[in-house]
């Protein structure tokens, strides 16, 4: 088998979720996995039936899986892809593989998350509009869950603006959730991708939700909750926000609309309360064009008169992987900054992604 066969096999075994996935890859790649012992993978927790079903997975369907990646536009990414997303590799339980339908090179591009009721006011519908379309004129990508209400209005906005967006589907890429929004889904594939975890033919389930959220607030720098209930979805986006540490923005609203309570509550809870676009972009602003800059930026000349980008940062990385939120803590920056700061010096070659953090490159070294 291939080396996307092994990460195929290894997401396909049964009742193993991302945190077990992400232990037994402490112990090697996919292909090293399939190539040990019964023994062995039976002391990293894996039963005789589930090691069968990862040596000899159902092949129909991988191979229904990779005739999907060859078609135009559809890509599956694996944790070791080069376009796999650097702030969403470093979220505890990183989705293994990603199935992506559109431009793949949007993934890692600065974004900010959309979310909030399906049942939106025209307030509400009017506000998500309206604010995707100034966050894409701010450079960043918008990110949201292609459901009704909220999401697909932010979605809407984007294009219309010209801009970037991604959705996140609960459900396999070949079922699009809600079917509503199968022609929004059409033109995101155009202007932006659709994103899932779930194999492309893979059906909605209510567990896969929460799921699709913490890979919402995962892939951007921040997430902006307009209209919510006090048990919703996006209430549920925005927690895995905050344990990722990433910034959390609401809208207020109406005490007596209920589709407010969810917003009012993170409010007094400590989320920053947003009026306007000028609101997110004085907390974030500064990073807007950091990642496409450095992008497009070419390789720095070399040189002992070099001056190093983000040297307070840089020193805090050594040889061996240093996570992030121990970088933050020495450089004393926020986490959602040195995520974009070291983003940079990846993309410059002064440090590498790597399972448990980052580490110095011999480019970086001093």
């Amino acid at each position: 088998m291939s080396q996307l066969e092994d990460w195929l096999a290894l997401t396909a075994i049964p009742q193993v979720g991302g945190v077990k996935v992400s232990r037994l890859l402490q112990h090697g790649t996919p292909t090293q996995l399939r190539a040990m012992s019964i023994d062995q993978l039976m002391s990293l927790g894996l039963s005789r039936s589930q090691i069968a079903l990862f040596r000899v997975p159902h092949q129909a369907r991988i191979d229904r899986c990779l005739m999907w990646a060859e078609q135009n536009d559809n890509t599956i990414l694996t944790l070791d892809s080069p376009y796999y997303p650097t702030l969403l590799k470093q979220i505890a339980a990183a989705p293994p593989v990603l199935f992506v339908c559109g431009q793949v090179e949007y993934l890692s591009a600065p974004q900010l998350a959309i979310v909030g009721s399906r049942a939106a006011s025209i307030d509400g519908r009017e506000s998500a509009y309206d604010f995707a379309g100034a966050l894409v004129a701010g450079n960043y990508v918008v990110t949201s869950g292609l459901a009704l209400g909220v999401d697909g209005q932010a979605h809407s906005g984007a294009l219309k603006h010209g801009g970037a967006t991604l959705a996140v589907l609960g459900s396999g890429l070949l079922q699009i959730y809600p079917a509503r929004h199968r022609g929004l889904a059409a033109k995101i594939k155009e202007q932006g991708a659709l994103v899932s975890e779930f194999w492309p033919d893979e059906k909605p389930r209510p567990q896969n939700f929460p799921r699709r959220n913490r890979v919402i607030s995962g892939l951007s720098v921040g997430v902006l909750v307009i209209e919510a209930a006090e048990k919703s979805g996006s209430l549920i986006t925005a927690r895995y926000a905050l344990e990722q540490g990433r910034e959390v923005f609401a809208l207020p609203g109406s005490i007596r609309h209920p589709e407010s309570r969810g917003c009012n509550a993170l409010i007094k809870s400590g989320a920053k309360l947003v009026e306007t676009p000028v609101d997110i972009f004085e907390e974030v602003g500064a990073l807007t064009e950091c990642a496409i800059n450095s992008q497009l930026s070419q390789t720095l000349p070399q040189g002992e008169d070099q001056q190093l980008p983000f040297p307070a940062l840089l020193a805090t990385v050594g040889n061996e992987a240093t996570p992030v939120d121990v970088v933050a803590e020495r450089s004393e920056q926020p986490v959602h900054e040195v995520m974009m700061q070291l983003l940079e010096l990846e993309l410059l070659g002064f440090v590498t992604s790597v399972p448990g953090g980052y580490i110095k490159t011999r480019r970086g070294k001093s």
